[in-house]
Order: C-alpha cells, then structure tokens, then sequence
C-alpha cells in the first residue's frame, strides 16, 4: 500500500493539481449543449431532482435537465409565502425540546428505497442545527412528520436510508455528554461520547420511531451510507477527531494520518435490543406528525434504548481511514465501501466481503475505547492515486465507474471500480461539495447526469453584492468523457440532492383536498356552514373562499384585547386553484390554501378601525374583488357581533327570541 503524504504535501500540491488536470478545457466544448438542457413550452423534464436547502432549512425542487426551480417546500423554516410555521394547523411542526426552533440546517436528502431502488414515496432530510429529521410525502410534497434526535448535537450524518426503508440512521457531528448534564469540557474524552442513532420507518406509513441508540468515543461523526446487497444490515459512518480534540481543531484533529470509518451491525444490534442488553436513558424529546384531520400535533418522547459496544459484542467495528474522511459512499454492489478523506492524496475503497473475512479472523490492528480496530490492508480493495485534492463524496453510474468530488481543485474525477485509475475529470466552479447522480447511491443508479453542487459563484453570475447565488452544475456522463451542459442557481446553500425519473411519482400527484373527506373541526363544507363566534375574548371566523369571494366578507362587534381565529376552508375543487388569505396588521403571515384545504391564522388587532382582508393568490379575473372587511372597536363596546354569511340571521333571530340580554 501507498505511503500517506503529509499535510504539508498535499497542500502544497494544490497549485500543481490546478493546472494540471488531464482535459481540463470543458467549457463550450458541448456544441449542443443549449439543446440537451432545453424543455419546450408544455413540455416535462426527465428528472425530479430535490435540493437541500442549507441554511435556508428548506427543500427546492428542480426540473433535470433544465435545471428549473419548480417548487420550495418548507420543512424546518418557517415560509411566509404558505403560512408554514406560523398557521395554527402547522405551527407544532416545529416544537422541539428547546421550545419553537423555526429554522435549521438541512444538508441531506433521502429518498424512500424498496430493494435498494428509490421508490418515490417519501423524502427524508436532517435538521443538521437542532437535531431532526423531516419526512415529506412525495403525492402532496409537503411535510408530514419531524421527529427530534435526542442525545445528539450537530445531526450531519443523517438521515441515510436502508435498501429497505427499514431505518434512517443519524450520527452526531459534535460529541455531547449524553444524556446531557453539566461538566467541564476538559473532560470531553472521558465525559462526551459519539451517539448513533438508528429510527425505524415504518413500512406502510413511513412514520419513524426510536429504535434504539448507540454510544461510541467522543469522536465528530460525519456522514454515513446504509450497505445494500450483501452489506444490507450495515450502516457506515465516517469520523474525524479521533485525537478527541475539543478545541480548534483544524490543528487538533489533523495529527492523525488516519481517522476511522465506524462499521456498524445493525441487526446485530436489533438482537442486542432484544434481548434486553441496552440502557433506559431518560430523554425528552418531540415528535411531531399531521394528522388526518391536517392539523399538526406533538408528542413527547420520554426515553430512549441505549447500547454500548461493551454490552453487544460485535455491534461496531472501526476501519482505519485517510485522512479526515467525510463521505462514505457504498457502491451498487454493496461490496465497496468509499471514503472520502478531505486532506488525503488518494481515495481508499474498503471491500465489505475483506471486512468480513478480518472481522472472522479477527485481524485487528489493537482496538479504540474496547472497539476493535480492522488492519487498513486487511479491508481496503485498493486505493484511487492521484485523483486530485480534497475527495469528498462519490457517486456511482451502475456502469462499473464512480464519480468523486474534489473539493481543494474544484472538479469531479471519473474513474473505475474495476481497477482504482481515473479515467476523465471535469472541472467544476468552484468548490464543488456534494454531487450527486440520479439514483447514484442505490442499487440501481438511473445514470444519464451527475450534478455537481457547489460553494462558490463569484463570475459565474451577475454580481449581487457580497453574498452570491450559490449553484448546481449539470454533466453528461453518457459517453466516456463528462460533458458540462449548463449551470443554474439553487436556494441556499445546496449539500446533497436526490433525484428520480418523474415518472414514479408524476402520476401520482394530490390535486386537490377532497371537500368531504376534510376532518378540521373548522371546516366550512359550504357558505352555509359559515359563522362567527365569541369565546370571551377569542372569536372564531369560520369562513370559505371561492373564485371569487371570501364569505363571510363584513364582520363587525370585534374588540380590542380579541384574539381573532381565522379559520379558512377553499371551497375550491379543482387542481391549481389555491386561494391566499391576509388581513392588514397581521404580524405573523398569510395563509395559502389548497383546494378543499382548511388553514388557521390568528390575528390579534391593535388599534379600532376598519380592516381589510384579501386573496394573495392570484385567483381568477375578479381576483383584486376577492376581499372583505373587519371591524374593531374599543374594548367593552356594545356594537353586537354580526356577519354577512348565511347562518347570520338564524343567530340573529335566535337571539331576539330569547329576549334582551340572552
């Protein structure tokens, strides 16, 4: 095996790797690149592609290959545009331990598998800030649960997927006491540990649970893959920090040559759980689910399973890695595990079945913290020389080559899984992080495009001040040589993407809410179902919205110190007819509503006067019509409370029947 070269080395070499990439001229070359990324007028793309959103903390969907934004689903953000976060129906999404978190870090979405092909069911995206993980259903592409990660800080390595759906798997970035207490952070390699965490999905629902937890040394876990095929049953996670540093630890967690990827049995785990081999650890955590009725509730997790390698014997195996490894990459065989090692010079590919044999033969090179350490030359199938600086993740084509991105030279390298060379590079602008190939971390890769994501733009794009559009970069990886056809910006800052062809879920797509299966205790089925009602000092409006009227659109007798519910139900029944819903002085957002969809606003007004509300969402041709008014008065006014709907005047008649002061 190759000798490591120094930091020093493969820094230094960064200059020399710059300019002497094999092909580096790929820009223009395509004649016909404009035509393979154009989508006539009407027509579909191929592909579904969807975006982590970055700090934005948000999903973007996009069109392959054109590379159009085609929707922003909100996730862990709150999104004024649809009222995410701030309707009554979906403001517990966000309750976490720590109260309303209404933002995060998501870095990496999953779509569902079913024998190691993505089926197009669900998509599953971390919360990298405020450990969570997010399931959106892909008929409605909207969220449907956010489950919290208890015992974990800095949820990077998550949230990949089984070839089964059978579990996501999380891993902590930052080594946390766990569960949490107070101790000093001089303790941190006695006092912190590294937890995993693997959450059971549910096979028919996809809703996930705590299945159970792992705790390893305080090293920072930072990406993962879930084996498939023969390593079905494994999960990897790569590590860096094995020096156990916790402070500045560009210095202090760079003194390794080699760091670890942790090789994790999971269903030897399950066994362990089973027979009652793991720790009760007292953890609060949320987890939180839409309901049928479209109204989001949390409930509170008290507890979870806790193992420790001590108790599981054969539960975790470490392989050494170069050097600083971020992405750990399975390819579709499941025979090749792929590290990425930041600061490394080569790309170590471990082969599962040489795993094995070690494990069998117990060839250990000593063991770390009661885990045993596998000889690097016992597991690793060979080694990429040369293959630029800063590997970071790899992707696969099912045509027997992997693509990896280069970080420190901005480009992706192509090369075999049969014999380790580079056979083409590409570059990419710049300071690619990520990619990602339709399909390129399953069995089955759909192949055709690899989409490089990307740190920097600066020249790419018309400047915008000092913070630029971040990017996607489209390659054809058809022929032996990657071919740049087209770059586009993307929300956020994009870390990893998945994508599908549209045809699994194209035809599969809600259009609309049906109106008599909504469950909202305020849903308004028709205008005669709509009212006003005092509740003390809360009044509810439950109201419909057609093309092209809100109903009701006259309401007086609110008072100041009121807490006035909204309570909206579109009528619509046809697809694309939203409706949006705002009120002057709102200080929260407006509502935007699905055909046959109910949404809740609360407004609580400030001042007496006369204020309007109005439809958002471009309706119809009476849409600037499509309004109403509201009516405030002081506090203890005598002004009765009255409407303009249908049901106003059985109320009114009732009232006058019961005689003065009823």
């Amino acid at each position: 095996m190759s000798r490591l070269p120094t930091l020093a080395v493969v820094l230094a070499s960064l200059a020399v790797a710059g300019c002497g990439r094999a092909n580096a001229p790929r820009v223009g070359e395509v004649g016909d690149a404009a035509e393979r990324v154009y989508v006539a007028p009407g027509k579909y793309d191929e592909f579904y592609a969807f975006l982590s959103g970055g700090f934005d903390g948000q999903v973007g969907v996009y069109g392959l290959p054109s590379g159009r934004l085609l929707r922003h689903v909100p996730v862990f953000s709150q999104n004024p545009e649809n009222g995410w976060g701030y309707s009554e129906q979906t403001k517990p999404m966000l309750t976490t331990s720590y109260g309303s978190v209404p933002w995060d870090d998501a870095h990496h979405p999953q779509l569902s598998q079913t024998a190691g092909v993505p089926d197009g069911r669900w998509l599953f995206i971390n919360g990298n800030n405020t450990p969570r993980i997010a399931r959106l259903d892909l008929t409605r592409f909207e969220t449907e649960e956010i489950l919290e990660i208890p015992n974990s800080a800095g949820n990077h390595s998550s949230p990949f997927i089984t070839e089964n759906s059978e579990y996501v798997v999380a891993g902590t970035r930052f080594s946390v006491p766990a569960p949490g207490r107070d101790v000093s952070i001089d303790e941190y390699k006695s006092a912190f540990g590294g937890v995993l965490s693997f959450v059971r999905v549910d096979s028919a629902t996809g809703q996930m649970a705590i299945a159970f937890q792992i705790r390893l040394p305080a090293f920072d876990y930072d990406l993962a893959h879930a084996g498939k095929g023969p390593s079905h049953g494994w999960a990897f996670f790569t590590s860096y920090n094995s020096e156990e540093g916790n402070t500045k630890l560009e210095v202090n967690a760079s003194q390794n040559d080699k760091d670890y990827i942790a090789a994790i049995d999971w269903k030897r785990g399950e066994a362990c759980v089973e027979q009652g081999k793991a720790t009760i650890v007292p953890s609060r955590y949320a987890h939180n689910r839409m309901g049928e009725d479209g109204i989001a509730r949390t409930e509170w997790g008290a507890a979870v399973k806790m193992l420790t390698p001590a108790a599981c014997p054969g539960l975790a195996y470490f392989l050494p890695t170069p050097k600083s490894p971020h992405g750990v990459d399975v390819d579709p065989t499941g025979e090749f595990i792929v590290a990425g090692g930041k600061l490394a010079a080569l790309i170590p590919v471990h082969s599962f079945s040489r795993m094995q044999k070690a494990i069998a033969e117990k060839v250990f090179a000593g063991e770390m913290k009661g885990i045993p350490v596998l000889k690097y030359e016992a597991t690793i199938a060979g080694e990429v020389q040369n293959p630029g600086l800063g590997p970071l993740h790899t992707e696969f084509d099912g045509k027997g080559y992997a693509y990896t991105s280069m970080f420190l030279s901005s480009e992706i390298v192509k090369w075999s899984l049969k014999d380790f060379t580079v056979k083409d590079r590409a570059p990419a602008y710049y300071s690619v992080g990520h990619l990602m190939i339709p399909g390129g971390d399953s069995r089955q890769p759909f192949g055709k495009y690899a989409l490089a994501l990307n740190k920097i733009t600066k020249d790419r794009y018309l400047p915008t001040g000092p913070e630029l559009a971040q990017s996607a970069q489209l390659y054809d990886i058809t022929g032996d040589r990657m071919k740049l056809l087209s770059d586009f910006p993307t929300i956020g800052e994009p870390h990893y993407a998945q994508a599908l062809p549209a045809k699994l879920i194209q035809d599969r797509q809600l259009k609309m809410y049906p109106l008599m299966e909504n469950k909202d205790p305020y849903a308004a089925r028709s205008e005669k179902a709509t009212r006003v009602e005092r509740k003390g000092n809360v009044v509810h409006v439950v109201m419909t919205s057609v093309r092209s009227h809100f109903m009701p659109d006259k309401i007086e007798g609110i008072q100041l110190g009121d807490s006035v519910y909204f309570h909206v139900t579109n009528l619509e029944q046809d697809w694309d007819v939203p409706h949006g819903f705002a009120v002057l002085g709102a200080n929260n957002a407006e509502l935007l509503l699905m055909p046959g969809q109910t949404r809740t606003l609360v407004w609580v007004p400030q001042r007496v006067g006369i204020f309007p509300f109005y439809c958002t969402d471009f309706c119809s041709a009476l849409h600037q019509e499509m309004q109403g008014y509201i009516r405030v008065s002081s506090k203890g006014s005598k002004v009765p409370l009255k409407w303009n709907s249908p049901s106003y005047q059985a109320v009114a008649d009732a009232g006058a029947a019961a005689g003065p002061g009823q």
